[in-house]
């Protein structure tokens, strides 16, 4: 596979905090990589830095083999990114958006109006094209973001929580827009997020980032499967001779009873109910990227709350010390 992107070392520090903490990672072409992680934990900073515009503190990185501390310009001619925070410009339409973003990007003016409409078609907003992007839904606003992103044909494209804040419909929308481009133009897609749904749907490999470092990298079928296939969760007075079998991966003591983790549940459901003593309430379930998080951070992930960036990395910083 061709490396597209390829971390040395990569740290940024701000003062005594490290928001990003020696990660080294390749990143292949054409693959969609999800940086999955709780607010503060540095993927906005990671991709700040990929995307030149945060300067590492300390070692650097290639994309599609250029420096990203030595030529920056150069980075940024292959690259589009999708920002957190609404950034189209409410007085103009759709249209006038993009013609501005092809200005600046140099593109050519006799190609720009069927660039637009042929990109406005991809994400479902051609018949809005000539509307004020202040009439437009959060949804379609990112949309429109996805546009503008990919008008240039980047090689690659920094998506930093593209659903944050949208209702279930619109975030299906976007992961379905993100899918076909990427199988329509092959591009290499860095995803931000903490939802755990979109990460899992959306990404060929997750890298798990918590504190600034990289815990877990591996497709999400292959981070599930090294927790487990199944979770038995049982309520009551459990033995603590379940821990001994040798098909129990993992016992986490919850409350009012345990969750187990088990390989080839039809095989060895019927020997772990005998042997967990007196219970009251069974559930069986799937193994999760929630589980696997936790596996690996020792906490759950935070869903849904805004993301503030460096401030909660200080934040957590001053709680915990690290």
């Amino acid at each position: 596979m061709d490396t597209v992107i390829k971390t040395y070392e990569l740290t940024k520090k701000f003062g005594h905090i490290t928001a990003v903490n020696s990660i080294n990672l390749e990143i292949y072409k054409g693959e969609t990589l999800a940086l999955l992680g709780p607010n503060g934990a540095g993927k906005t900073t990671f991709i700040s830095m990929l995307s030149t515009l945060v300067k590492s503190t300390s070692g650097t990185a290639t994309l599609c083999n250029i420096d990203i501390n030595r030529d920056p310009l150069g980075v940024r001619k292959k690259i589009g990114i999708v920002f957190q925070e609404p950034s189209t410009d409410d007085l103009l339409t759709a249209r006038e958006n993009l013609y501005l973003h092809s200005m600046l990007y140099g593109l050519n003016k006799n190609e720009i109006n069927k660039k637009i409409d042929e990109i406005m078609g991809i994400v479902g907003l051609y018949e809005r094209k000539d509307d004020f992007v202040r009439t437009f839904s959060g949804g379609m606003r990112r949309r429109l973001e996805i546009a503008r992103g990919l008008l240039h044909e980047p090689q690659v494209l920094f998506l930093d929580e593209p659903t944050l804040g949208l209702d279930p419909s619109s975030r299906k929308n976007i992961w379905q827009y993100i899918k076909y481009i990427k199988e329509k133009n092959k591009t290499t897609i860095i995803l931000t997020t903490h939802y755990m749904e979109e990460a899992d749907l959306l990404s060929d490999r997750i890298a798990i980032i918590d504190y600034g470092k990289i815990v877990a990298l591996d497709t999400p079928n292959n981070l599930k499967n090294k927790l487990g296939r199944d979770i038995v969760i049982l309520k009551g007075d459990i033995s603590e001779e379940i821990k001994k079998l040798d098909f129990v991966l993992n016992v986490e003591n919850i409350e009012h009873g345990c969750k187990i983790t088990l390989k080839d549940i039809n095989k060895n459901l019927k020997e772990l109910i005998n042997k967990a003593g007196s219970f009251e309430e069974i559930e069986i379930r799937r193994v999760s990227l929630e589980d696997v998080f936790f596996k690996f951070t020792g906490h759950k992930i935070e869903e849904g709350k805004e993301n503030n960036g460096i401030f909660e990395t200080i934040a957590r910083y001053k709680t915990t010390g690290k």
